[in-house]
């Protein structure tokens, strides 16, 4: 490890790292650089226990001794300089395993935001990722005609699966182990050498193709070759779970040209695919990016999307098709769709902070780290206002993207949204003088570094937890929710969107929210698509928009933000294929075309809030003329006339429209991977010592002597177990009754009372000596004659009497009575024991006789 040299001029420009210079180099830090032999041999001395210094000290004098310190304490600044986060002195204590363990808060990076002086932040990994030092990089490219779907003609071959044991494993990253969770991270994931995945070449004639997935946003794992051409891929599951397959991204070198191989995936769990409809795979050829600037295009042919197999009860499906590679040795890349990773993020950003003009109205700052350390970025748009009143009267409107990192279609859109809105347009500029833009570009940056598909390192999909009050697990959308809510007391949100991918659909379409507390407010959540969709004929498709809210969908950020009073909230989902509208029908994206998606929001927000109400109205009335089709359409489907009185009444909207369901994202919900284990400790139950047999006889006996019971029916109950004495149906022990399932345990009302005895009795009850400390419970209709439960003398006595529905006595309502110091209301003990009603009334007052004098219990008190 090197010295810290001594910063430049320019460096020292900025106040605070002069600062720190100054600091630093008071305390000797930037002295005697001379001696970097020494220093670089203490180095490898401090990596030795502690008593290896007590041993050198010892050998050397006191001279060499002072040395020694200030070499140690170069060594201790450049550790401090080179790391990425700065250690506090805020002590957090670790419970997760094991007693608590001090350790020092890490706060925010203070070097996070870009800046043209510096580097970028490097990617912060788990330490289970091994990540190559090469960085990718793509560049950006328009095809000059559009791409057309490829077109089935339902003879493609679908290969059958053989796997390693009839084929040659020529590339295996190690999976995460099952059940681990997100520990930690660092700059470059594991420690140690880089090993070599992949098999070696034989030599310059050997064609097995080699594969690379470590890098940014890559996730490949294993390449079996089952043929001379022919390879089986398998992707890595998104970390820390087991499913979450979609995105695949990874690099193939040693290509020939002139041959055609054929690339089966063999892991995806979507049962519905855009490659049954036409969609082809990415291909990107290093020496055509270098040579004639051509870079991502749709390539493919025998495409075919089918189910393979099954393991452990989850269905298999495989995506197979067949390429042929432009040169021979070429380095190339197959992707899902247009790669945009955390690093070209960071360098988008850098070229916007480093503009003299654009960083003058756009606003760069941390909103937060995430799970791994890395930066969760937030954009401020807007232009200077005159006077603070002009400020306040500005409306907001919040964006963001890339909550599931395999979609990076939302990431190519808010590229667009950024580029129009930071241009010189002057529709670009009456935006920013009337709007506060908050944007939040990359939400899961965690998810985007390591290649999940829908996931963050919890281990869990975020964009069903943005009701979560976890905030060290789900740092990203824990803060942007709390932005958002600092924001609402501020000014009014006019327009919330969150920007997806789509793999099941065509075309680019919303999801909103149906306002129906607000009559005044019919319909108008759906004027802003229909009116993008007028703005972009050939790629929008309103008739696709959906509007219902799912109880299964509560956590997502459109339910959540609608809450929160935001009336158009929007997740914007754009495909992974095409469009079947307009010029552009039958035809992939392009990047570029996703990009004017960005645009067009912006011309859509400027018609949505236009003075001039014309366009509102004719959207407005449109939408009414096509609600009331859809009614006669859905009331003609139920066999009744269209001109029904109570035809509108009887047809909500939710009728009328599909669920939004069909991703298995719902299934992501519960505790972070992390915490499952103490959750199930949790819900462990304790296991209660089991008496011996003497002390079951000792105990009966004694209870039964003391408070003078006797049982004139000692025939077992069917099925009981005995318990030192004859059981009888009059003394059976809460142990031994049985719930509605036919399973031994206790009843919901045996372990209420058993709560109660705990508590001191009242003074009533302690004026009456010799009562049975007995508490009946009411048999129901149809059920055997009511049973009392006993308790040991050590327990204070309880005089209550639990009585059901069938000896339900008329109570003011409100009125409690008193139980022992506390009270309890009856709409309390109605929420103690779902789903019966129960009522509480003092042991003195009898119930009503619902049975012959002789059949009363004998334990019943004279």
């Amino acid at each position: 490890m090197s010295l810290v040299q001594e910063p430049t001029p320019e460096l020292l420009a900025d106040p605070y790292e002069s600062f720190m210079h100054h600091h630093l180099q008071y305390y000797g830090y930037f002295r005697d650089e001379e001696k970097t032999a020494e220093s670089s041999s203490l180095a490898s001395r401090e990596r030795r226990p502690k008593s290896s210094y007590s041993l050198l000290e010892q050998e050397s004098g006191g001279s060499d001794r002072n040395s020694l310190q200030d070499n140690r304490k170069k060594l201790i600044c450049s550790l401090m300089l080179e790391a990425a986060l700065l250690k506090s002195k805020q002590l957090l204590f670790n419970h997760l395993e094991g007693p608590g363990v001090p350790c020092l808060r890490e706060p925010r990076g203070l070097f996070a935001v870009p800046t043209s002086r510096g580097p970028l932040q490097a990617p912060r990994w788990p330490v289970e990722c091994e990540v190559i030092k090469e960085q990718i990089q793509h560049i950006e490219w328009v095809p000059s005609e559009p791409e057309p779907f490829y077109q089935p003609t339902g003879n493609e071959p679908a290969p059958l699966i053989v796997g390693k044991e009839k084929g040659t494993v020529v590339y295996h990253i190690k999976p995460v182990a099952k059940g681990s969770y997100f520990t930690c991270s660092r700059v470059g994931g594991a420690r140690g050498p880089i090993t070599s995945p992949a098999i070696s070449l034989e030599g310059p004639e050997d064609t097995t193709l080699l594969f690379e997935s470590r890098f940014e946003s890559g996730n490949l794992q294993k390449a079996v070759r089952v043929g001379p051409y022919e390879y089986e891929l398998t992707l890595r599951m998104d970390l820390y779970t087991n499913k979450h397959t979609q995105w695949f991204y990874f690099q193939v070198r040693n290509t020939r040209k002139g041959i055609t191989y054929r690339f089966s995936i063999v892991n995806l769990m979507k049962p519905k695919s855009l490659y049954s409809m036409g969609m082809k795979p990415l291909l990107y050829s290093q020496r055509d990016a270098q040579t004639h600037g051509v870079g991502w295009r749709r390539e493919g042919g025998n495409i075919r999307y089918y189910r393979c197999s099954s393991e452990e009860g989850q269905a298999m499906y495989c995506l197979t098709w067949t390429a042929c590679f432009p040169h021979d040795h070429d380095t190339c890349y197959f992707a899902h769709f247009y790669p945009y990773t955390f690093s070209d993020l960071q360098r988008y950003l850098l070229a916007v902070v480093s503009d003299p003009v654009r960083s003058q109205y756009c606003k760069l700052r941390v909103l937060c780290s995430s799970l791994a350390g890395n930066t969760v970025y937030l954009l401020t748009i807007t232009s200077p206002s005159q006077n603070p009143a002009a400020t306040a009267a500005k409306k907001a409107v919040v964006l963001s993207a890339r909550v599931h990192p395999g979609e990076t279609n939302g990431s190519w859109v808010m590229r667009g949204f950024l580029d129009f809105i930071l241009s010189d347009s002057p529709d670009a500029q009456l935006l920013r003088e009337l709007f506060i833009f908050k944007v939040v570009p990359m939400l899961n940056p965690d998810g985007v570094i390591v290649g999940n598909y829908r996931c963050s390192l919890a281990g869990r999909d975020l964009n069903r937890n943005y009701q979560t009050i976890l905030k060290e697990s789900f740092p990203c959308i824990w803060h942007t929710r709390s932005m958002i809510q600092r924001v609402l007391e501020e000014r009014e949100v006019l327009l919330y969107c969150d920007f997806h991918g789509h793999s099941r659909k065509n075309n680019v379409f919303m999801y909103g929210c149906n306002n129906k507390s607000a009559p005044s407010q019919w319909l108008h959540e759906r004027i802003f698509p229909l009116m993008l969709s007028k703005n972009a004929p050939d790629k929008f498709s309103f008739h696709s928009c959906k509007f219902k809210v799912q109880k299964s969908k509560e956590g997502t950020g459109r339910i959540v933000m609608w809450r929160m009073g935001i009336p158009n909230s929007y997740t914007m989902e754009s495909t992974f294929s095409g469009s079947t509208l307009g010029r552009k029908s039958d035809s992939h994206f392009t990047s570029e075309d996703l990009k004017s998606l960005g645009y067009h929001i912006c011309d859509t927000l400027l018609d949505f809030c236009d003075p001039d109400r014309t366009k509102f109205l004719q959207c407005l009335s449109e939408l009414q003329e096509l609600l009331q089709h859809q009614i006669h359409q859905k009331l003609k489907d139920l066999g009744r006339g269209q001109d029904s009185d109570s035809a509108w009444s009887d047809i909500s909207l939710s009728d009328i429209e599909s669920s939004t369901s069909g991703s298995n994202s719902s299934q992501s919900d519960g505790l972070p991977a992390h915490l499952l284990s103490m959750a199930e400790k949790f819900h462990q139950k304790k296991k209660k010592r089991l008496r011996t047999r003497k002390e079951r006889n000792e105990l009966h006996q004694k209870y039964a002597s003391s408070q003078g019971l006797t049982c004139q029916d000692k025939t077992l109950v069917a099925g009981e177990r005995r318990l030192g004495s004859p059981t009888c149906r009059t003394h059976q022990p809460v142990s031994a009754m049985k719930d509605s399932s036919g399973k031994q345990g206790r009843t919901p009302e045996a372990g209420l009372i058993s709560d109660l005895q705990r508590r001191k009795p009242n003074a009533r009850q302690e004026k009456l000596p010799g009562r049975s400390t007995l508490a009946h419970s009411a048999s129901t209709v149809g059920a055997s004659p009511s049973r009392s439960v006993w308790w040991g003398p050590e327990q204070p006595t309880v005089t209550l009497l639990l009585s059901r529905n069938l000896f339900r006595r008329p109570q003011v309502p409100g009125q409690s009575v008193p139980v022992g110091s506390h009270k309890l209301k009856q709409s309390q003990s109605q929420h103690l024991l779902p789903p019966r009603r129960v009522t509480w009334s003092l042991l003195e007052l009898q119930p009503p006789c619902m049975e012959p004098e002789s059949r009363k219990s004998p334990s019943w008190p004279q």
